[in-house]
């Protein structure tokens, strides 16, 4: 998920002292984010942007990646970060599963899952992803989280981010008419108690495949889910430098509360799509004339203020999370004092285009398509997962061409 970023936020936790500038700028940001909330949303935005805090601190004091972890198996074979992965799918199956699969049961009304087509616009979609994430240096929470941390050229994939997915949604209803099927939901099809099975099989076999692959390369495995702290554990827990076990639970949890108060699954990507559309609209640009733009829920989330649409209210969440926990750090904005090279700034371009295009075409981005999406037993989560991984090899690849061959995060 992050690249030079991971590396501030894997350190020590008594690397630095307090930022304590920092720190004040971000409660002071969310203190005034949530009465800003309170005066135009519900009640439960308010909720939802603490949720999205929670996020951004966990994504940065455990450096959880989803691009660099990726990368490590691809290059170095080891498997320690999509490890953590794979354990927060188990934990988010669950967890999820059951809360899905006996709503009713439970009196949990109007709540639903992360489901989404299988078909040409997520398989295209999703490899484009895979491929933007390697070389724009993270994926959609990432992005947001080290633009919170104050990385520059993040901020430069995030800005790209934001063009693709405008685009994708100009061009999602042609993708969406390319041969597919309707969602495949697990859960209807096999119950709670086989789903839950066939997902944690899934994922033991993935896991001990890459256990193997790390084994016989290296002739040991990494211990990352559990990596020895250099703190106590309450001064980690503030500081940072959590173990990647800590992560994964973070995630899990705050994922399944933002179902709870939400209705539906953490996700990232919509919002930036939306920004965008805004932007252009206060232009003077007519965004009626892209058919997605009247459909009901984006048409819906144009005409209502940011601070209603909850995946916007959680994304603001997250970077201001995310600034928290680097100013707790001391590392705020220490990924972004090297001075970037026209080849690094060419990658963030390509890639944040890519993933915001990729975005809306696979219906999601780590978070909310494979991480929600199999975590509500969805087909597509899983599909999104394997061809991601698979342009994420061919973004690996390019790597190099811009600059961007350092082994990078966990």
């Amino acid at each position: 998920m992050m690249g030079n970023a991971a590396v501030a936020a894997a350190a020590p936790a008594t690397a630095r002292p307090i930022d304590r500038f920092i720190v004040t700028t971000a409660l002071t940001g969310l203190a005034v984010m949530a009465g800003l909330i309170a005066l135009e949303a519900p009640a439960d935005r308010v909720w939802l942007l603490l949720i999205g805090a929670g996020l951004g601190i966990a994504l940065y004091h455990a450096a959880f990646g989803f691009t660099a972890g990726w990368r490590n198996m691809v290059t170095r074979r080891r498997s320690g970060g999509l490890r953590a992965q794979l354990l927060l799918l188990a934990i988010a199956t669950v967890l999820f599963v059951p809360v899905l699969g006996w709503a009713e049961g439970l009196g949990l009304t109007g709540i639903s899952g992360t489901l989404a087509p299988v078909g040409v616009s997520l398989v295209v979609g999703s490899l484009l992803f895979g491929f933007g994430m390697q070389l724009g240096g993270g994926c959609g929470s990432g992005t947001l989280f080290t633009v919170g941390a104050g990385n520059l050229r993040m901020m430069i994939t995030l800005l790209m981010f934001v063009v693709g997915s405008v685009i994708g949604t100009m061009h999602l209803p042609w993708w969406l008419e390319r041969p597919g099927i309707d969602p495949v939901n697990l859960t209807e099809r096999l119950g709670v108690f086989a789903t839950i099975g066939m997902q944690l099989a899934v994922i033991g076999i993935l896991a001990s495949a890459v256990l193997w692959l790390e084994r016989r390369r290296h002739g040991s495995v990494d211990r990352a889910l559990m990596a020895p702290r250099d703190a106590g554990a309450v001064t980690t827990l503030f500081k940072g430098g959590w173990p990647l076990l800590w992560g994964a639970i973070a995630l899990a949890v705050l994922n399944l509360a933002t179902l709870l108060v939400a209705g539906y699954p953490w996700g990232v990507t919509f919002a930036f799509g939306l920004w965008g559309a805004k932007i252009l609209q206060a232009t003077g640009v007519d965004m009626a004339q892209w058919s997605f733009w009247t459909w009901d829920y984006p048409a819906l989330a144009l005409r209502d203020s940011l601070l209603v649409n909850v995946v916007s209210v959680m994304n603001f969440g997250l970077l201001l999370g995310a600034m928290l926990a680097a100013g707790l750090a001391g590392r705020f904005n220490r990924a972004s004092q090297k001075p970037l090279s026209g080849r690094s700034m060419l990658a963030a371009v390509v890639g944040g285009l890519s993933m915001g295009y990729g975005a809306r075409l696979g219906f999601g981005c780590n978070i909310g398509a494979m991480f929600s999406g199999i975590a509500s037993a969805s087909l597509h989560g899983w599909i999104w997962f394997a061809c991601a991984f698979a342009g994420s090899i061919l973004g690996i690849r390019l790597r190099p061409w811009f600059g961007l061959d350092q082994p990078e995060g966990r």
